[in-house]
């Protein structure tokens, strides 16, 4: 088969297209893009739905995964089912050039259909700008156009296709063609194994996640796309040992380059690198040993299996003809032993391996993690503890506030934890209090806690939402008006990011129609766009700040009235503003106190570290005496602005002299700088010592 496919004449696809595996050789290494290309791969392996788009800006490199998987199929580093593929790039131009009378495009077009089916899986289309395919060669009074010739072998699974464009086309163009848009990512034939009740966890899963999609069919979509990831990993070598060798090789590059250098820093990296790379290898070997064995007893165990559905086959026709005799030797005799050597394979696994053929609970929760970036694996021990310690995490970012802080990690924990409200967003809030006491910072915290990095919030100030035609930019303009096409700021932020922090900064500024459409995501978790997409914010964490009440609070901060009786007076003033049913949907209303001089201390020094570290960046060390901090704290405190001025005082005083320093080389690498008070506490003296 595999000689006969090469032998083919594929005129019509060397007519309309380019050979990317001929090419393959004159491409540029592709940098940066394995995780990309390892999901091309998968979605490429499975049975059904195989037909991956690689959406994304200009310029970032969506042809370059193709042609990275081009060079992987040469290298002969992707799983067997992509052995010996051709990826043939399809001119759409080409294709329309000169057909002046309507069949002629779609001619052509079934021309390299037909020759993309007669190759049997062996071709692989690549369709740049994928987006022309949804009116190509369209007329007048037609609906026919080259998405709707694509359709029905897309649909059977005849056809592998990938396709680029960016989100903004695909949003566009793509989307709105729904049945083109599910067939790119229903038959199933059962050929991998699953843990007792197969079907239970996906449907369960995907209901609960994947919402604008339809069940059984989003269900069996997860099970097929878990399916291809457990081949692939059969098929190719492990994540980890792949990992492990091009860093391995990328450190032999720098290794290379750093002989060659002769300053200090760069013979303290060679030893480093040097270090590394024997850690790399000692740890390298063991891996390979133990994959080479597990895949050996894992094709073994698959050698017996397909040896034993050829027995079963054999077992019903014998069945069928009335052979009893042959039943009776193939049932207690040959299929029973087969059984017998599988159970015995199976059995002497442990739980720590790194292949399987078995399709887990794991690996399902993994996809659904993949696609929606919500972290619904089974929490381990690890996990359990960083939920257990948030709140104490948080605090290291964020001074006082214990109020506010037990709120949110209470919430984070039920939601995790899986006995939260399914039916509304993890938790909502709003932070009241006076500005620079850590509203905004706690949710930028939650954030870095819960994401790795701070910057992943979908954060809108609501000064830009003052009139009532500012709500078109939240939900998207509606039809018939301009930007219609390109969604809501709020919508398509959460569309995109599912699981994540929404910030509502100086909510009480917006207008009164902003908070009609909060009460809907508060209630229901659900917010319908423009376009009538619903968007899901069942797994957002709402926080709103507002500085509502915040005179009355600082009137306790400098003694007017108690503490408890400024609390008292906040409350009656934001219920004159906000509406009895949108306050009666938040899940907590925390009043942030003002900060005291105390804490505002311990912000100063936290401030400080955070410049400790951008002068380590260039080898620099930096030490500051309690003289220096009070100092500090007599020229920048001010209860009314809470912590802020002392960002802006440091970075105007103390960041821009230590600029000052390391741009006239009074301090280099292995130094360190000394801030103290001067003798009569009238100024801050800065001292260098080499280390």
């Amino acid at each position: 088969m595999e000689n006969a496919f090469r032998n083919m004449t594929l005129s019509a696809l060397k007519t309309y297209g380019r050979d990317i595996i001929e090419q393959a050789g004159k491409f540029d290494p592709v940098i940066g893009r394995d995780q990309e290309i390892r999901q091309v791969i998968q979605n490429l392996s499975r049975r059904t739905k195989n037909n991956p788009i690689l959406i994304g800006e200009p310029g970032v490199g969506k042809a370059a995964v193709v042609e990275g998987l081009a060079q992987r199929i040469i290298r002969g580093d992707v799983p067997s089912s992509l052995a010996n593929v051709r990826i043939i790039e399809l001119d759409m131009g080409a294709l329309l050039a000169g057909t002046q009378y309507r069949g002629e495009f779609e001619e052509r077009l079934k021309a390299v259909l037909k020759e993309v089916e007669e190759a049997q899986g062996n071709v692989v289309l690549f369709i740049d700008e994928i987006h022309f395919v949804l009116g190509a060669g369209k007329v007048d009074g037609s609906s026919m156009d080259a998405a709707n010739l694509l359709k029905p072998m897309l649909a059977r699974a005849q056809l592998r296709c990938i396709g680029a464009t960016t989100l903004e086309e695909y949003r566009k163009y793509v989307e709105k063609d729904a049945a083109f848009e599910r067939r790119r990512d229903m038959k199933v034939t059962m050929v991998y194994e699953f843990w007792t009740g197969p079907w239970l966890l996906p449907a369960q899963l995907s209901s609960r996640y994947i919402t604008g999609r339809r069940l059984p069919d989003k269900a069996i979509d997860l099970v097929d796309e878990a399916c291809a990831n457990v081949r692939v990993r059969l098929d190719s070598r492990p994540e980890e040992i792949d990992n492990i060798e091009r860093k391995i090789m990328q450190l032999k590059v720098e290794l290379h380059a750093l002989e060659k250098e002769k300053d200090k820093s760069s013979k303290a990296r060679l030893v480093e690198v040097r270090k590394e790379l024997d850690d790399l290898r000692d740890k390298l070997q063991p891996l390979k040993i133990k994959y080479r064995k597990e895949k050996e007893k894992i094709d073994e165990t698959q050698r017996f299996k397909r040896k034993r559905e050829k027995l079963l086959f054999a077992l019903a026709e014998a069945e069928r003809r009335g052979d009893f005799a042959k039943v009776a030797d193939l049932r207690y005799g040959a299929i029973q032993e087969l059984e017998t050597a599988v159970a015995q394979l199976e059995e002497n696994s442990n739980d720590n391996l790194m292949l399987t053929a078995i399709v887990s609970p794991e690996h399902i929760a993994e996809v659904v993690s993949r696609s929606t970036g919500i972290p619904v694996k089974r929490l381990d021990q690890n996990g359990k503890e960083r939920l257990i310690g948030l709140a104490e995490r948080l605090h290291k970012r964020l001074v006082g506030q214990e109020q506010a802080v037990a709120a949110v990690a209470e919430a984070v924990l039920r939601s995790r934890a899986g006995l939260g409200r399914s039916e509304q967003p993890t938790g909502s809030f709003l932070f009241l209090g006076p500005t620079g006491v850590g509203k905004t910072e706690l949710a930028k915290a939650l954030a870095e806690q819960l994401f790795d990095d701070e910057n992943l919030i979908v954060r809108l100030d609501m000064s830009e939402y003052l009139s009532e035609y500012s709500l078109s930019r939240l939900i998207g303009a509606p039809p018939g008006y301009i930007g219609h096409e390109k969604g809501g700021q709020l919508t398509e932020a959460v569309r995109r990011r599912p699981y994540s922090v929404v910030l509502f900064d100086e909510v009480e500024k917006a207008h009164v129609s902003v908070f009609n459409i909060l009460l809907q995501v508060l209630d229901d978790g659900r917010l319908t766009d423009a376009q009538g997409h619903v968007v899901d914010f069942k797994n957002t964490m709402i926080s709103m700040t507002s500085n509502l009440g915040a005179k009355h609070l600082l009137s306790g901060l400098v003694g007017e009235c108690s503490m408890q009786v400024a609390r008292d007076r906040v409350m009656p003033e934001v219920s004159r503003h906000f509406s009895p049913e949108f306050l009666n949907r938040i899940d907590e209303i925390v009043i942030f106190d003002p900060l005291s001089h105390e804490q505002v201390k311990k912000v100063a020094r936290l401030q400080m570290k955070d410049v400790a570290v951008r002068l380590a960046d260039r080898g620099v060390a930096l030490e500051l005496t309690d003289a220096a901090l009070v100092y500090i704290m007599d020229k920048s405190y001010d209860p009314v602005y809470g912590a802020r001025p002392i960002r802006r005082w440091l970075e105007k005083k103390v960041v821009t002299e230590l600029s000052r320093m390391l741009v006239g080389e009074k301090m280099d690498e292995n130094s360190t700088v000394y801030i103290d008070a001067g003798p009569n506490g009238s100024e801050l003296v800065y001292r260098v010592e080499k280390n």
